[in-house]
């Protein structure tokens, strides 16, 4: 018994609006435990709705409309549906009144077109609408098949899902098994490495292991189904343990954590504190440390210094090494480290220069290339060379290189 979404109106293939509906039943699905492997897009037309419907009810058993319940000529969903399965469509007076009222309610007058709306196959539940006017339905027009259709309006739809069609599918024997998912979270590993070393867990079926990345961070989502959360669980936790033994200092967190959190976690129970000192991020780093609750007890401030009058100013950086090195060096970014730490008397500094581009690259010094430099509490400084790519984008590098830096403070903070 699989489910299959089916996403209906134009403006989402236009890329007009962003298809948060999808994504919010698939996630509302697989906490249900229902399984589901399609999803489709379709723009407002009669036809090509029906090829859709053609497909989807040979291969699922529960398809989730969303779209297309509007009063306007080109919300054809409900009556497509109608047209499909040949049934009339029967007007509805309860839906008429409904609709009316909440008109009034507003002070408004209900427009002839909204008549359109209290149309239903016969046959078909109502899967009333408590916020907006077009209700939606419950249908099983085959023995076999239900249908779920739903107004486009996120909000709307949302309360619908919870307030209706969640306890209506648990009657119906839908989501009996539960399905739980971990995600690992990686840093300083490519996808394909990490693959590799988790090797044949990814073959496994219950629970399955499965590698995706995105914005140079790798994630290893790990998903197990049964008939309690506790079950789940339990088949999940072997696994869990296999992978981050396997992966060692890369893997930084689960499921909701961020390297920012992991780095947070690590300052608290050590008790030390840190500063950061920025050029091409231009407060990106000292952004995500400022998004964890609770970061002012371990991060004490940060200099953006964009300009190397900032550097030699505020982070004492050496107007000889500025104009024998550059601004993106070892040497300077050492002296950013240790300037940052020392002006503002943390236990760590933490430094990014490098170039971001789209700019400013040269072949000794290429677009994409950064430095980061680390000052210990012990007084030591160090520094990294990464080199992010040429055809990267401005903001991808920029992004990156915080994160980097993160997981660089991250790793001397484990050692």
């Amino acid at each position: 018994m699989t489910a299959e979404i089916i996403c209906v109106g134009t403006e989402l293939l236009l890329g007009d609006i962003l298809n948060d509906n999808a994504r919010y039943l698939a996630r509302e699905l697989a906490a249900l435990g229902i399984p589901h492997y399609y999803q489709t897009v379709v723009g407002d037309n009669r036809d090509r709705l029906k090829h859709v419907l053609d497909i989807a009810t040979r291969r699922s058993q529960l398809l989730i409309f969303t779209g297309g319940l509007g009063p306007t000529p080109d919300d054809l969903t409900t009556e497509t549906l109608a047209d499909f399965f040949g049934v009339p469509l029967i007007e509805r007076p309860e839906i008429l009144a409904d609709i009316a009222e909440k008109f009034a309610r507003r002070g408004r007058q209900m427009s002839p077109s909204n008549r359109k709306q209290a149309l239903l196959p016969q046959g078909a539940e109502i899967l009333t609408n408590p916020i907006g006017s077009a209700p939606g339905i419950i249908w099983q027009p085959r023995p076999s098949l239900t249908l779920l259709t739903f107004p486009g309006v996120p909000s709307e739809m949302h309360r619908m899902w919870q307030e209706i069609a969640i306890p209506y599918l648990k009657t119906q024997g839908w989501g009996r098994n539960i399905l739980v998912s971990r995600t690992l979270k990686f840093w300083g590993i490519g996808e394909s490495v990490l693959a590799e070393k988790a090797g044949s867990l990814l073959d496994s079926t219950n629970p399955t292991v499965a590698p995706y990345a995105n914005l140079g961070e790798v994630k290893l989502r790990v998903c197990a189904r049964a008939a309690s959360a506790e079950e789940a669980e339990a088949l999940i936790a072997p696994v869990e343990q296999q992978l981050q033994e396997m992966s060692g200092h890369y893997c930084f967190g689960r499921d909701e954590d961020t390297l920012a959190t992991a780095v947070g976690r690590l300052l608290l129970e050590t008790g030390e504190t840190v500063g950061v000192a920025e050029s091409c991020t231009g407060g990106g780093l000292g952004r995500m440390l400022t998004e964890v609750p609770g970061s002012s007890h371990y991060f004490w401030g940060g200099v953006i210094a964009y300009d190397n009058r900032v550097k030699i100013g505020l982070l004492d950086v050496s107007p000889e090494d500025l104009e024998t090195h550059g601004a993106v060096s070892h040497e300077v970014a050492r002296q950013m480290a240790a300037g940052v730490r020392h002006r503002l008397g943390t236990s760590w500094g933490l430094s990014i220069t490098g170039i971001a581009g789209p700019d400013g690259g040269t072949d000794a010094k290429p677009v994409g290339l950064v430095y980061i430099g680390l000052a210990s509490p012990d007084g030591s400084v160090t520094s990294a060379e990464y080199r992010f790519g040429e055809t990267r984008s401005r903001d991808w590098i920029r992004h990156v290189s915080a994160c980097s830096a993160l997981d660089l403070l991250r790793n001397a903070l484990l050692r």
